[in-house]
């Protein structure tokens, strides 16, 4: 019975892949060939005799239009690091409290409290180091070219 299943099972997804391989010749060569055709065909009957075809293309900053250099994207990045991770180590502050609270004096406990804290604390020493270095060294290189 078993056996049975799992053929079944398989010859499903036989078919499915069979359809899943037939969807995409349809798709990426039979209709790009049908438009292709299309385009060129007036109506009229006749052939226009125009043959090529002009695309434009432009790539469009994804991101806030001031950001046009490396220096204000890395800007950009870090800042959105602090929006997000100074409200995560606020919480996470919140949870270790909960965790000492919760240790009632439990030696193990607290020791997972501490641990907690102190991995807390190095995250938001990093998360803060990180964008006093960043402005810091931004700020030297303002002071270069400025002297330059």
């Amino acid at each position: 019975m078993i056996k049975i299943w799992k053929n079944k099972k398989y010859t499903v997804l036989n078919k499915v892949s069979n359809f899943a391989v037939f969807f995409v010749f349809i798709m990426f060569l039979v209709l790009p060939t049908i438009i292709v055709f299309a385009e060129g065909d007036t109506g009229d009957g006749g052939d226009t005799g125009n043959t090529s075809v002009q695309i434009n293309t432009s790539i469009e900053n994804p991101l806030r239009s001031d950001i046009d250099t490396i220096p204000k994207f890395i800007e950009a990045v870090i800042t959105a690091v602090l929006y997000i991770g100074v409200p995560i180590v606020a919480l996470a502050i919140i949870y270790t409290g909960f965790l000492f609270v919760s240790a009632q004096g439990n030696s193990e406990k607290l020791t997972k409290a501490k641990k907690a804290l102190l991995y807390t604390l190095i995250g938001a020493v990093l998360l803060l180091g990180a964008f006093v270095i960043a402005n810091a060294i931004q700020s030297t290189v303002h002071e270069i070219e400025k002297s330059a």
